[in-house]
C-alpha cells in the first residue's frame, strides 16, 4: 500500500476478549480475583525472601527474582484487560510500544530465569559439595543483572524495529494487550524484516534456554538413579518438580503460539495461549513454589506466628 498520501493511524482499538454480554461482570470479577490473588501471592513470596536471612541463598534469590517478572508481566496485561470489559479498549501508539516493551522484557527475562533455575538444581543435586563454591550469592547477583540486563536489550531491540513500521488502513487489533503478531497483520509497511527478526531471536532463546532445563535435569535425573536412594529421589523430585511443572506449563503455549499456521481460528487460539501465560502463569507459580518447598513453607508459619 502506498502510505505517502494516507493517514497514518497513531491509536489502536483492543477487541479484547471474546465473550456474551451477560457475562461480563462474572468474567471482570473472575479476572479482579485473579489479579489481586497474583500480586499478593508473587510480592508475598519476594517479601516473604527478603525478611528471612535463611532464603538469602541463589535458589531463593533466583525463585524471588522469578515472583517479581511474574508480578510485572500480569501487571502489563491484566488491568488494561479489565477497563476493557467496561471500556473500549483504545491505546494509543505511544502506549502500545510501551505495552508491548514491557511484555516483552518480563516474558524473556522469565525464560532466562528458568534455565538458571534449572542450572541452579543441577549443581545443588549434581555437585553438592562443590554448590556453595559454584552457586555463590555475588555470582547469583551478577546473573540476574546480566539477565535482566539482556530482557532489556532484547525487548528494546524488538521495539526498535516495530518503529519502523506504519500503520494507516485498520487500527482493530485483535487481542487484549498489544502483543507483536496481531500488529504485523495490521501493518503498511512489509514486516518481513521483523518477523525474520522474531523468527531467529525468539526461536534461539526458547532453545537455548528450554535446552538448558532440558540437559540440566537429565543429568540431576542420571545423578539420582546413579545412587539408588529413595530418600534422595524423593527429595530431588520435591525440589526439582515444581520447576519443571512451571516449565512446562510456560513453554507450551509459547511454541504452539509460533508453529501453529495463521488463520482467524488461530488467532482466538493464541490469544487462549497468551491469557495463559500472562494471567494464569503468574497466579500458579508462586504456589506450587510454595507448596512444594519446606523452608519456604517453615518461614510462612513462622511469619504468621510472629504476627499473631
Amino acid at each position: 500500500m502506498d502510505t505517502k498520501n494516507a493517514t497514518l493511524l497513531t491509536e489502536f482499538v483492543l477487541t479484547g476478549l471474546a465473550y456474551q454480554l451477560e457475562w461480563q461482570i462474572p468474567l471482570f470479577l473472575v479476572f479482579l480475583v485473579i489479579y489481586l490473588i497474583t500480586i499478593v501471592g508473587n510480592l508475598g513470596l519476594i517479601a516473604l525472601i527478603c525478611n528471612d536471612p535463611h532464603l538469602h541463598i541463589p535458589m531463593y534469590l533466583l525463585l524471588g527474582s522469578l515472583a517479581f517478572t511474574d508480578a510485572w508481566i500480569s501487571s502489563t496485561v491484566t488491568p488494561k484487560m479489565l477497563v476493557s470489559f467496561f471500556v473500549k479498549g483504545k491505546i494509543s501508539l505511544s502506549e502500545c510500544m510501551l505495552q508491548f516493551f514491557s511484555f516483552a522484557f518480563s516474558a524473556t527475562t522469565e525464560c532466562f530465569l528458568l534455565a538458571a533455575m534449572a542450572y541452579d538444581r543441577y549443581v545443588a543435586i549434581c555437585k553438592p559439595l562443590l554448590y556453595p563454591v559454584i552457586m555463590t550469592n555475588t555470582l547469583c547477583i551478577r546473573l540476574l543483572v546480566t539477565l535482566f540486563v539482556c530482557g532489556l536489550i532484547y525487548s528494546a531491540f524488538h521495539v526498535f524495529f516495530l518503529l519502523r513500521l506504519t500503520f494507516c488502513s485498520s487500527n482493530i487489533i485483535h487481542h487484549f494487550y498489544c502483543d507483536i503478531m496481531p500488529l504485523f497483520k495490521i501493518s503498511c509497511t512489509d514486516p518481513s524484516i521483523n518477523v525474520l527478526i522474531i523468527f531467529i531471536f525468539s526461536g534461539l532463546i526458547q532453545v537455548f534456554t528450554s535446552l538448558t532445563v532440558l540437559v540440566s535435569y537429565m543429568l540431576v535425573l542420571f545423578t539420582i538413579l546413579k545412587r539408588k536412594s529413595v530418600q534422595g529421589f524423593r527429595k530431588a523430585f520435591s525440589t526439582c518438580g515444581a520447576h519443571l511443572l512451571s516449565v512446562s506449563l510456560y513453554y507450551g503455549p509459547l511454541f504452539f503460539m509460533y508453529v501453529r499456521p495463521g488463520s482467524a481460528q488461530a488467532d482466538d487460539q493464541d490469544m487462549m495461549d497468551s491469557l495463559f501465560y500472562t494471567v494464569i502463569i503468574p497466579l500458579l507459580n508462586p504456589i506450587i513454589y510454595s507448596l512444594r518447598n519446606e523452608k519456604v513453607t517453615d518461614s510462612l508459619e513462622k511469619m504468621l506466628k510472629r504476627n499473631v
